[in-house]
């Protein structure tokens, strides 16, 4: 067996990849929104109508990638990490879908989202030290790779969480501002001012795309991948995107991520502020790469 489907199910989002390791590429990928983390910042709880989302996504999946013939991964992260109703929700999800997810903590969150990154970097010919920015649903990850070793920690400002506790933009960017206080202790630790910094999940990609004059249906990863943003182009978007009609928004980014985007946007902001950076390089290659990646190794380790 020389392939893995590699799946996180994230705070938003589903993404699943089929990876061949003798290739070390992607054959298959599939992304769903499935908003995992509605209504938990109230509840405590993942709520059944997401729940339905989720197994509705995987079985749908199951459609278009093999998961008979490779090895599958699953993983799940800060949603699961903090639901009152975890062990119940993974039980339902496994009986009707078959995939047995492990909820893993938000160090190892960190260490496989930059394994993939770096594997990337490598691939676009940039072995340097870096620093890297995973906005995801209900957390947000943070990542510094230097000198060989890896410091990264997981705040607790999503995407999802913010969009549903804050009612205006300004709600937001308050909200956003009073947490990152957190991220901006944290760097503190930490010389930035060598780093590359780069940036993954959906917020920096879709910018990307939009920078790249793509649309949710036309989204190529292979294109986005590698591509620079700058502060002031962040910004652009950010003010273009406020002023999109809900269709249009939809068309750029997807329904049911359409409410969701300009939270991503103002956190990504933040972070480059924090970071005192004027440009990214944006890495579509996340936690379901890094969860392939390190599944072909286990393989080879087991081989050898």
């Amino acid at each position: 067996m020389s392939c893995v489907v590699a799946i996180d199910l994230g705070s938003n989002s589903l993404q699943i990849v089929q990876y061949d390791c003798a290739l070390e590429e992607v054959q298959k990928s599939f992304l769903a929104t499935v908003r995992t983390a509605e209504g938990l910042i109230e509840t405590k709880k993942i709520s059944k109508e997401a729940i339905e989302r989720i197994i509705e996504a995987i079985n749908r999946a199951k459609k278009e990638i093999d998961f008979q013939n490779c090895q599958v991964k699953a993983v799940t992260t800060q949603a699961l990490r903090v639901a009152l109703n975890q062990k119940d929700v993974l039980r339902v999800i496994k009986s009707q879908t078959g995939v047995d997810f492990e909820v893993i903590s938000s160090q190892k969150e960190g260490e496989l989202t930059l394994k993939a990154v770096q594997n990337r970097l490598q691939k676009l010919g940039i072995n340097q030290d870096f620093v890297l920015v995973d906005i995801g649903g209900g957390s947000t990850e943070l990542s510094f790779f230097i000198d060989g070793k890896i410091y990264s920690k997981s705040f607790e400002l999503g995407i999802v969480t913010t969009a549903n506790k804050c009612k205006s933009l300004e709600e937001i960017e308050a909200f956003v501002k009073e947490r990152a206080k957190e991220i901006k202790e944290f760097t503190k630790e930490f010389d930035t001012k060598n780093l590359i910094f780069t940036a993954t999940a959906g917020t920096p990609t879709t910018l990307a795309a939009m920078k790249l004059g793509l649309t949710y249906e036309t989204y190529d990863a292979r294109k986005v991948t590698g591509t620079k943003l700058t502060l002031d182009e962040v910004d652009f978007y950010l003010q273009k995107l406020l002023k999109m009609s809900k269709k249009e928004k939809e068309i750029a980014v997807g329904v049911g991520r359409d409410d969701l985007i300009v939270a991503g946007v103002i956190i990504f902001k933040e972070i480059f502020k924090i970071l005192n950076k004027k440009e990214v390089i944006v890495i579509d290659d996340g936690l379901a790469m890094g969860v392939a990646i390190r599944a072909c190794e286990e393989m080879k380790e087991e081989a050898s």
